[in-house]
């Protein structure tokens, strides 16, 4: 069996159109399946022990009949397999784009010119080098009429455009990348993965000094209104990431927390506000009222019995008017 790829051209070849087939067909959201199912790294690993074993089978089988053949026979094989590849349409193509001669043709195009024993040939431009000054002169024509003549859009347009879209990207990237979140653009999180994520983190690190249930112990109560550095997300999120008070407050986390897991203790442990801890602590700090929090307008009270006593009268004189 002739082949026009070596084996090992053939195996990796097959083993990454199979691997692009598997991303393909199984949907794995934005990481790879590879990576969030390890069992398709099993069924890769196999794929390739089979493809290897398959070239080993060909090539013990091509030795045996190789063995059953004349000497004749083995000599026009090895000629046959030895044989090199051809690739006619290529060199037609490539003579084609540059119209380039033979060295022995070279005679036909010299000039008279000599230049120290230097000779010059009167050689075409290449086609291809034509075909694209023809083609950079069709682009020069249409961008003409597009911008100069029909006025299509500014560059200073084009900017503000581009520059939207930017903005837009970036938005929707924020949305999946939870790291880059801060202090200043840090919100609220309320999915249960979020949350579960937020109590592990407040189980392991947490717990010694807060109590399982916010009540307090080395650490100030959670389920009280009193904070001693501002209650609310930010505060919150910036005191896990900062630290509490010089010398006998909390450690700073930042460095050893990612931001969105800050943001997810942090969103956790505002769960107990307003719940009841088994032995709390005494509250510390001062009542945190949110500035952000909407207004609660108060409704004008209700007329006094002397002005209705007075609507009454004044519409009792224009009935009988």
């Amino acid at each position: 069996m002739i082949s026009k790829f070596p084996w090992w051209i053939r195996v990796p070849l097959l083993f990454f159109i199979i691997w692009g087939l598997l991303e393909y067909f199984i949907d794995a959201g934005d990481s790879l399946a590879i990576i969030k199912y390890p069992v398709t790294q099993f069924f890769l690993l196999m794929v390739l022990l089979i493809l290897i074993a398959i070239e080993a089978i060909l090539k013990s089988v091509e030795n045996v009949m190789f063995q059953t053949l004349s000497e004749e026979a083995k000599a026009r094989y090895l000629q046959t397999k030895n044989k090199k590849v051809e690739w006619t349409w290529g060199k037609n193509l490539f003579k084609k784009l540059t119209k380039s001669r033979a060295i022995e043709q070279e005679g036909e195009i010299i000039l008279d010119h000599n230049y120290d024993g230097i000779r010059e040939l009167d050689n075409v431009l290449p086609p291809w080098w034509v075909y694209m000054f023809y083609a950079t002169i069709v682009f020069g024509l249409i961008y003409l009429v597009r911008f100069h003549i029909a006025s299509d859009y500014t560059q200073a347009e084009e900017y503000d455009m581009e520059v939207a879209e930017a903005r837009i990207a970036i938005e929707e990237y924020k949305k999946t990348a939870k790291d880059l979140v801060d202090v200043n653009s840090v919100e609220l999180l309320t999915d249960a993965s979020d949350l579960n994520a937020g109590k592990k983190i407040f189980t392991t690190n947490c717990v010694v000094c807060h109590m399982a249930d916010g009540g307090g112990g080395i650490g100030p109560n959670l389920t009280d209104e009193y904070w001693i550095l501002g209650g609310g997300i930010k505060n919150v999120f910036n005191t896990i990431s900062e630290g509490g008070r010089d010398g006998k407050g909390m450690v700073a986390w930042k460095n050893s927390l990612k931001p969105s897991e800050m943001a997810q203790v942090a969103s956790y442990l505002l769960q107990f506000q307003g719940t009841t801890a088994a032995n709390p602590k005494a509250p510390e700090g001062e009542i945190w009222v949110d500035p952000n929090a909407p207004e609660i307008k108060e409704e004008p009270e209700a007329n006094s019995g002397e002005t209705y006593e007075t609507d009454a009268a004044d519409l009792v004189e224009e009935t009988k008017e």
